[in-house]
């Protein structure tokens, strides 16, 4: 069976994780999206108050400058590290509000009595000033008040007249500093918790923006506005909101094709294709059209293989049980007719056998028992060629010295690396050696010669004798089981089939070499 194609392939384990990652930052994404979005909002309503109450606080700083003579008072001297640098051409206030600060208070306070009223000049300005925010209020939707040095509202739609002073925000205005808060619409409810899904929705930027004249507080502009809603802006911006779902629809459906590609189809082909190896179908031994990754190559190509060995494990069984029950078949017919032939004999029929023929008879039982056992002997030297190894190794020059001492009457003669360690036990080696001598004696080979040459990953010992060649019709079967041409001798066709399954067990191999005289064996030991 072909192996399947070397190339890169990901593992199972990085698409699950990468799967599994891009699941679970999903929502993370989402929280963070409307998170971000909402900040967004809030900051621009606040850089929009402060804009707007810049221009308004120019307008009355110009209105309490031109007044200062009729005795107007201003309020509390700013601190000179609030104060921006003289030098410095521009001094932006830049949008600080932040959700994900938990800096969301509760309603604001409502307006107290003013513990003394404004200045009639304040209340002049705050007369002239109100045209304009109410046309301003018309067009931004913010809600305004002009507060007077103590904090008292002279313009506004509301509370005119009383105090706000008491309110942190304007309270850091009234001593020269900027501030901007976020708080509660809804009153007497606690602040929603930090990851609600839009906390935009319940909630008003509070901007107070000091007027400064001469370094003094000269009053504060308190502009309130609720941030805009993010569901409409989703609204106003369907159309990339539609592009966007379905970017995140293309990328699940991506997804999905991922796991069909790498997992889903592989593993429907691999089922298929147990299936039809359980229906006895060969063709579904060939390589999978698509793998997917690493780890089902490997599972398939195993599978596979191990299926394909388990298919040839069970031909040759049945054909080995076929030739068993042939080969036993003949000694057992000849041993039960010889045996009943003898009964009748002692039995005193009248056409019993001679003792000349009775003698006969006995020798062709023990002939059949003898093969038999010879036959049986082979065959437990066949199952243990067949047990995988475990660990084995040895050297050729002990394994040559046993096969000498067990076939003196040859003249064996080795060459080479014979000092090279091969991965099978010395026992298993003088099996298969021992087979090839024991064969090229019995065809009248005189000398048998064992030439070893080490390549590296294997050792190439050529086995050659001199005697009988093998006819060219016999070359193609001698490594069959049972096959022989020496039945008539008590031979039992099982050595080179021995042989064979000796080697292929340990990974070796075992072939017949073409050659002009007696015959020659190349044997593949594995090197250990």
């Amino acid at each position: 069976m072909s192996a399947a194609p070397d190339k890169w392939r990901p593992s199972l384990t990085l698409v699950i994780f990468t799967v599994l990652a891009t699941v679970g930052v999903l929502p993370l994404v989402g929280l963070f999206f409307f998170r971000l979005y909402d900040n967004q909002l809030i900051r621009q309503t606040q850089a929009e108050l402060i804009a707007q109450s810049r221009v308004l606080a120019t307008i009355y700083a110009q209105e309490v400058t031109a007044r200062l003579d009729s005795g107007l008072t201003l309020g509390a001297e700013v601190p000179p590290n609030v104060l921006p640098d003289p030098g410095d051409q521009v001094t932006p206030i830049r949008p600080a509000l932040d959700l994900t600060a938990n800096d969301l208070l509760r309603r604001r306070p409502d307006a107290q009595a003013a513990p003394q009223a404004a200045q009639p000049a304040y209340v002049e300005i705050g007369a002239r000033l109100t045209p304009i925010i109410r046309e301003t209020q018309k067009v931004t939707l913010a809600g305004f008040r002009i507060l007077d040095p103590q904090g008292v509202v002279i313009a506004g739609r509301q509370e005119v007249g009383q105090s706000l002073a008491h309110i942190e925000e304007v309270a850091d205005a009234l001593h020269g500093q900027y501030r901007a808060t976020l708080r509660n619409r809804v009153p007497d409810k606690p602040p929603p918790p930090i990851y609600s899904f839009s906390r935009g929705l319940g909630v008003h930027v509070f901007s107070a923006m000091p007027v400064i004249v001469n370094n003094r507080v000269a009053g504060v502009i308190y502009t309130t506005r609720t941030p805009s809603n993010i569901f409409d802006h989703l609204y106003q911006e369907r159309a990339k909101f539609v592009l966007a779902g379905l970017a995140v629809i293309l990328g699940t459906i991506a997804i999905g094709l991922v796991f069909s590609r790498t997992i889903t189809l592989p593993m429907r082909e691999l089922i298929d294709r147990a299936a039809r190896i359980g229906r006895g179908d060969r063709e579904a031994f060939r390589p999978l059209r698509h793998y997917g990754t690493r780890e089902f190559a490997q599972l398939s190509h195993s599978f596979l293989g191990m299926a394909e060995q388990l298919a040839r494990r069970s031909d040759y069984i049945a054909t080995f049980s076929a030739h068993l029950t042939h080969e036993l078949k003949s000694p057992l017919t000849s041993i039960k007719g010889a045996a009943e032939l003898l009964q009748d004999s002692f039995q005193g029929k009248p056409e019993g056998l001679t003792p000349a023929e009775q003698k006969t008879f006995i020798a062709n039982i023990l002939s059949d028992t003898q093969r038999l056992e010879a036959m049986a002997q082979r065959l437990r030297e066949l199952a243990r060629a067949e047990s995988l190894p475990q660990n084995e190794r040895t050297e050729l020059a002990p394994v040559i010295a046993d096969l000498r001492s067990r076939f003196p009457a040859s003249s064996i003669e080795a060459s080479g690396r014979l000092d090279r360690a091969i991965g099978m036990s010395g026992e298993k080696a003088l099996i298969v050696l021992s087979h090839l001598a024991d064969n090229a004696m019995r065809h009248r080979a005189r000398t048998i010669r064992l030439e070893a040459e080490d390549e590296r990953t294997t050792l190439l010992v050529t086995v050659s004798n001199d005697g009988e060649p093998i006819s060219a019709p016999n070359r193609d079967r001698i490594f069959d089981a049972f096959f022989t041409t020496r039945r008539d001798q008590g031979g039992t066709g099982m050595g080179l089939a021995i042989a064979r399954a000796v080697m292929a067990s340990h990974g070796g191999s075992i072939r017949l070499k073409p050659t002009d005289e007696g015959a020659a064996f190349e044997l593949q030991f594995p090197i250990a």
